[in-house]
């Protein structure tokens, strides 16, 4: 029993010494009891608990250092040396992005070329000219300048050339054309088929007809007249004439009556 109580007194002076030479012991007396009496017990039963994991305290350099266990003969606290060289080792960092400054992006961008598409020339509509209507009376006047191109005044092609008809003659006085004519008078009348349908005629007024004063020539069997036409005969065919008696008897003699002519616009 002697041994034993020895081992119990040496054990208990060695953790003391070791417990005063730890800067942690002095300052926290109450884990330090509890180390003493944990030895104790130990030494008595003969068993060995793991050791407790001491507090840690936070260093300046805010990193964390475990602490030593309590039944070590020597104090493997880590130290300021071992602080530092942990301090030391090298951290990866890595680099802070470049940021492309204003001026070289504006620089860039003015650069650039910027493709801009033509832009469209508007085509002009063609204005149509209105053509110019003609009037009536420009219209009647042109045709009355190019249907009388003869010296008779009568329009070219109407009962142009030789006329084959029948003279009579009547006696003579106050015309359709508004004359009062004698039988010596060299005159005469035109069937009325003829007057009514003369160019320019308005069918209104028979004194403005354009057939009246126009002249004709006639000849029968050798012998001509001319004679102006004045009057309108209601029972003469298209191309008949019904003369003044001077006038037919200068063709024939008047006891003939009605004789085969031919006759012209002179």
């Amino acid at each position: 029993m002697a041994p034993i109580t020895k081992c119990f007194a040496l054990l208990s002076l060695v953790l003391s010494v070791t417990a005063l030479t730890s800067p942690h012991i002095s300052n926290n007396v109450f884990d330090h009891r509890r180390a003493v009496a944990r030895v104790a017990v130990q030494a008595v039963t003969g068993q060995v608990d793991a050791p407790l994991a001491s507090k840690r305290k936070r260093s300046l350099n805010k990193r964390c250092s475990p602490k030593s266990s309590g039944n070590s003969t020597t104090s493997s606290f880590p130290s300021s040396s071992a602080s530092a060289a942990a301090t030391s080792v090298p951290v990866n960092v890595a680099p802070s992005p470049v940021l492309p400054s204003s001026s070289s992006y504006h620089s860039y961008s003015s650069s650039q070329s910027i493709y801009q598409a033509p832009t469209p020339t508007p085509t002009p509509t063609p204005t149509p000219t209105p053509t110019p209507t003609p009037s009536s009376s420009t219209t009647s006047q042109a045709a009355q300048t190019s249907s009388t191109s003869s010296g008779s005044g009568v329009p070219d092609g109407y009962l142009s050339g030789i006329n084959a008809g029948q003279g009579t003659y009547y006696s003579t006085g106050l015309g359709a054309c508004g004359i009062t004519n004698s039988d010596s008078d060299y005159i005469a009348a035109v069937s009325h088929l003829l007057f009514d349908s003369f160019p320019n005629y308005d069918g209104v007024n028979p004194n403005t007809n354009p057939v009246c004063n126009q002249q004709v020539t006639a000849t029968y069997q050798g012998k001509s007249v001319t004679v102006k036409i004045t009057d309108r005969c209601t029972g003469c065919a298209l191309k008949d004439l019904d003369f003044s008696p001077s006038a037919f008897s200068a063709l024939a003699d008047e006891s003939l009556g009605r004789i085969d002519i031919d006759w012209s616009w002179s």
